[in-house]
């Protein structure tokens, strides 16, 4: 007879353990709710998909440790196909700086735990069977019987089809390669992005170059490649500008991965739980900047999640309404929509005749160094003005029988 799995109890299971994740459930635990978070990787500092580079507006309002974030960025320059004449754009403020994205999540773990999240890793999730979701863990099975679910699972999100929520269409596909650098030639740190339908088409190719670590990618929808993904980016990385003075000092990272820009889904919440973060499409769906609305979108999540637990109403759950923050990006997925259709180098160099006149560099400014990346205002902790005491986490081990997720004080 095959063992019967394991039963946990838990208030909220969060599946996924990216920032997203990690955020929503740190935030439940602070204000006390029993939280399992899960997560298929062995570790929160591999499988990184992200580049990681978080926004003026992002840094001012959350705390990052020191030791998590590369210089700040100050300069942007846009090429044209041709890489010639350049728009050079430069801010008085700190506007960028990229997140060392392995220091910057196992951190956000050690956070979650210390709060009193259970997190179990090397586990995946299975789906759902009534008010039971079966996870598979590396001790065996595990059934979860959980209040609420959040799905922090990605773009492809299995819990978002489990709950009868929408899922991400419009996505891009990117692939990138990171590694430090050493540059004698001292540059300032820049972000040099190159508009070239041939090479990522719809969207970008980019050069992150902080002076520590230089970030390499390009990004497109799928079918537009004419090469293939990995080719664009090995094509583009022959002669991507930033690089010809750096001496790579240390192992090259190589990330990829899907990247919805359909803007944030219509249905993201129902009574049973409710999405963050890519599965919610919480992504900008115009420079596809996700970190900033996955961070806002999870605390505003957060806030609703508990206020449902604490009062046992779940219509409070409907308050989680995508169509307020959607009106508010309408024109970012507009001008999305025109980069879908724009598949001609010849239109992209025309374009920048109008991007090098001051209206045109005004227009570039506002949009890549504006406080406006997602429509929800500095966070608020769940509970604020209660007294919520951090509790000790520990990581969930299977055991046998039924057990009640316990977080020792």
């Amino acid at each position: 007879m095959a063992d019967l799995p394991v039963t946990v109890h838990v208030d909220v299971l969060v599946v996924g353990a990216g920032l997203a994740g990690l955020r929503t459930a740190t935030r439940l635990a602070e204000a006390g709710h029993e939280v399992l978070l899960v997560d298929s990787r062995a570790s929160l500092g591999v499988g990184i998909r992200t580049t990681g580079i978080f926004v003026h507006r992002t840094l001012q309002d959350f705390h990052f440790p020191p030791h998590t974030l590369g210089p700040a960025i100050r300069r942007v320059v846009l090429y044209p196909p041709s890489h010639r004449r350049p728009v050079d754009l430069r801010s008085e403020r700190d506007e960028f700086r990229v997140g060392r994205m392995a220091e910057l999540c196992t951190w956000a773990g050690e956070q979650a735990e210390q709060h009193g999240v259970q997190i179990m890793l090397g586990t995946s999730y299975q789906g759902r069977d009534g008010a039971a979701y079966h996870l598979q863990g590396p001790h065996g099975a595990v059934r979860v019987l959980a209040r609420l679910v959040v799905g922090a699972d990605g773009a492809r999100s299995r819990v978002a089809r489990d709950l009868g929520l929408d899922t991400n269409r419009a996505l891009l596909v990117g692939a990138e390669e990171t590694y430090p650098v050493h540059d004698p030639t001292d540059p300032p740190p820049t972000f040099h992005c190159t508009l070239d339908p041939r090479i990522a088409p719809g969207y970008l190719a980019w050069v992150v170059h902080d002076g520590v670590h230089v970030h390499v990618g390009t990004a497109g929808y799928p079918a537009q490649f004419r090469h293939g993904l990995r080719q664009s980016l090995a094509t583009y990385r022959a002669q991507a500008p930033g690089l010809s003075t750096a001496t790579r000092t240390g192992p090259v990272e190589h990330r990829a991965g899907p990247i919805p820009v359909g803007g944030l889904l219509r249905r993201i919440g129902n009574r049973d739980g409710l999405l963050v973060g890519d599965a919610a499409g919480a992504v900008s769906p115009l420079t596809a900047g996700g970190l900033d609305p996955c961070l806002r979108l999870s605390d505003h999540a957060a806030l609703i999640l508990d206020e449902a637990l604490r009062t046992g109403r779940r219509e409070s759950l409907d308050r989680y309404d995508a169509a307020p923050l959607r009106r508010r990006l309408r024109g970012r997925t507009a001008l999305r929509t025109v980069l879908a259709h724009t598949s001609s180098s010849r239109l992209v160099e025309a374009a920048f005749t109008g991007l090098r006149t001051t209206p045109g560099r005004a227009a570039a400014r506002q949009i890549l160094f504006s406080d406006r990346s997602f429509p929800i205002d500095a966070p608020t902790a769940p509970g604020e003005g209660e007294d919520v005491t951090p509790r000790q986490g520990r990581t969930v081990e299977a055991c046998p029988g039924d057990a009640r997720v316990t977080t020792p004080r």
